[in-house]
């Protein structure tokens, strides 16, 4: 495999810290270029991140001294002089839009992080282990755009990453009734215990737009692609909860789920046991070798102690019992951060580069 030049736009926010950290020793793609606002451009990184870096280890040397371009104003200088970029800004979601729009047109394959582009019905929206076949509508995408090359790809909100994965599996049951209330970490809002200090002893009910993000992008994840669009699917229904609680990392899942055919539990333990995904049949860098781990104790999976499996890229799941309610229910957890933003982007480029969707 070639390697890759590759820039972070949005590099100061959480989620950029992240990107940074993965590619620092990635056999595939070499960071080049650092972007984010107008604010930073022009400083070293490390000038520009100050007392704001947020990750568990340092920030790797050769990115301290990169000089920070202006996302806008530059953009057509790092598209020039890149292989794709990786986007994680914090504009409004028409800002998101028009900016992924433009590298793209200058031919440049965007990976985003951003929420602005997941209801476009030629942008596929990729769990790199569920469905890569929505690759096959980048070509439509393209025409629309005018490209030759450049494309948008997102990943689907974070919450979504700790039930979809240990859901898509028991999808031969025929799934017709989904509830799922999750309990999110603090880092999915971008922020830490020292800047968000009133989260700590606190739960807090609500999270602006993430229930109907949560009950909208399984639909689309399980689509279809139908002349040059995905088609959603037209069920299950879903129906969710979204909880901010004082976690640092990681989102639990609390799921409850009915089938046409009841399956039994042996048949749904070895449906995840047995899971792969193209990830793991091609061996991707960041894939997960387990992607769904199933915990047998009672009062597993932890955040504290499983969100990190392989790497934060596992989904794990345990408490599977049945419901008097619904035919099952269980829990699930993925660290929201990696599987859930930066891991899951970057295993999703690693896909794309796989697939040849990033060469010339």
């Amino acid at each position: 495999m070639k390697t890759y030049r590759v820039g972070i736009i949005g590099a100061t926010g959480m989620v950029g810290q992240r990107f940074i950290t993965l590619l620092e020793n990635h056999p595939w793609f070499r960071l080049t270029h650092v972007a984010a606002s107008a604010h930073s451009a022009g400083k070293t990184y490390q000038e520009a991140i100050g007392s704001r870096w947020a990750m568990g280890t340092p920030i790797p040397q050769q990115v301290k001294t990169m000089v920070v371009l202006d996302a806008v104003a530059d953009a057509e200088t790092i598209a020039s002089q890149v292989d794709f970029v990786f986007c994680a800004v914090s504009l409004s979601k028409q800002e998101t839009r028009e900016l992924e729009e433009r590298y793209a047109k200058l031919e440049c394959p965007v990976m985003s992080n951003n929420s602005a582009h997941r209801g476009t019905l030629d942008v596929p929206m990729i769990v790199p282990e569920i469905n890569d076949q929505h690759t096959d509508v980048i070509e439509a995408q393209r025409r629309r755009l005018g490209t030759k090359r450049g494309f948008i790809a997102v990943k689907s909100n974070c919450s979504l990453q700790s039930y979809v994965p240990a859901l898509h599996p028991l999808k031969p049951f025929g799934i017709t009734q989904v509830l799922a209330c999750t309990y999110q970490a603090i880092s999915g809002a971008g922020k830490t215990f020292e800047t968000w200090p009133e989260m700590q002893d606190n739960v807090i009910p609500f999270i602006g737009g993430e229930e109907e993000k949560s009950e909208q992008e399984p639909l689309k994840i399980w689509g279809a692609v139908e002349n040059g669009q995905i088609v959603p699917a037209a069920a299950p229904s879903f129906t969710t909860q979204c909880i901010r609680v004082p976690v640092s990392d990681g989102h639990l899942a609390a799921v409850f789920v009915s089938f046409e055919t009841k399956p039994t539990k042996d048949q749904i333990l070895a449906a995840w046991e047995n899971f792969r995904g193209y990830p793991q049949e091609h061996s991707l860098p960041s894939a997960p070798k387990q992607f769904l781990h199933y915990f047998a104790e009672e009062n597993r999976p932890q955040t504290k102690l499983d969100r990190n499996l392989e790497g934060g890229m596992a989904v794990s799941i345990g408490r599977l019992r049945e419901d008097n309610q619904y035919d099952y229910k269980f829990v699930c957890l993925s660290h929201n951060t990696l599987r859930g933003a930066a891991g899951g982007a970057v295993l999703m480029a690693e896909l794309m580069a796989s697939k040849g969707f990033l060469d010339e």
